[in-house]
C-alpha cells in the first residue's frame, strides 16, 4: 500500500523527524505563560487581559518566539479576559477573528464617526473582523472570558489603535 504524502514540507522540515515535528508544533496552555503586559493597552483600567500565545509573534508587536509555534500564514493566541476589561477600539493591516471558547463577551466594530455597532458572543460563536475596519471587544459579564484570537499573517503589525494617544504611545510599550 502506498503511503505518499501529496504535498511538500517546508524547507526547514525536509530533514526532520516526527519527533522533532512533534517537539515543536505541541503546545499546551499549561505550558503558557499569561502576558498581563502584552499589549500596550493592557495597563489601563478597562483594557486588562493576558495573552497566552501559541502560534507566531501576535500583534502584542512583540516578537519573541521562544516556545512559541513558528507562524507561517497566521497567528493564534488565547486571551484571558477579566469581567469589565477588553481592548481598545484598533484595526489590523490583516483579519483578525475572536472566537469565544469559554464565558461571553460583546464584540464590536465603528466607523471613523465613532458610529458603534456590538453583538454579545457565547461559546463556540465568533466574529471575522476585516483588515482596516475598527474593532474590539469587552467583557460585561461577571465572570471571565477566553478568546482565541487569530491573525491572518504570520508576522502581523502592531495593532493600529483608534484613539491617537494609544496609537502614539505603543512603539514606546515594545522598547
Amino acid at each position: 500500500m502506498d503511503h505518499i504524502a501529496r504535498h511538500a514540507r517546508p524547507a526547514h522540515l525536509v530533514e526532520a523527524s516526527l519527533e522533532d515535528i512533534m517537539g515543536r508544533y505541541v503546545k499546551r496552555f499549561s505550558d503558557t505563560l499569561a502576558d498581563w503586559n502584552a499589549f500596550s493597552d493592557a495597563s489601563i483600567e478597562g483594557y486588562h487581559r493576558a495573552q497566552h500565545r501559541f502560534v507566531g509573534a501576535g500583534a502584542s508587536g512583540k516578537h519573541d518566539d521562544a516556545g512559541v509555534i513558528p507562524a507561517g500564514a497566521f497567528t493564534l493566541s488565547i486571551m484571558n479576559v477579566p469581567p469589565g476589561q477588553g481592548n481598545a477600539p484598533h484595526t489590523h493591516e490583516v483579519e483578525e477573528v475572536f472566537f469565544v471558547l469559554q464565558g461571553e463577551c460583546v464584540v464590536f466594530i465603528e466607523d471613523e464617526a465613532g458610529r458603534r455597532l456590538s453583538q454579545t458572543l457565547k461559546p463556540w460563536e465568533m466574529i471575522s473582523c476585516p483588515p482596516g475596519v475598527i474593532h474590539g471587544y469587552v467583557n460585561d459579564s461577571d465572570a471571565p472570558c477566553f478568546l482565541q484570537v487569530m491573525l491572518g499573517k504570520g508576522r502581523p503589525e502592531t495593532a493600529g489603535f483608534a484613539d491617537s494617544a494609544l496609537f502614539e504611545r505603543r512603539d514606546a510599550h515594545l522598547a
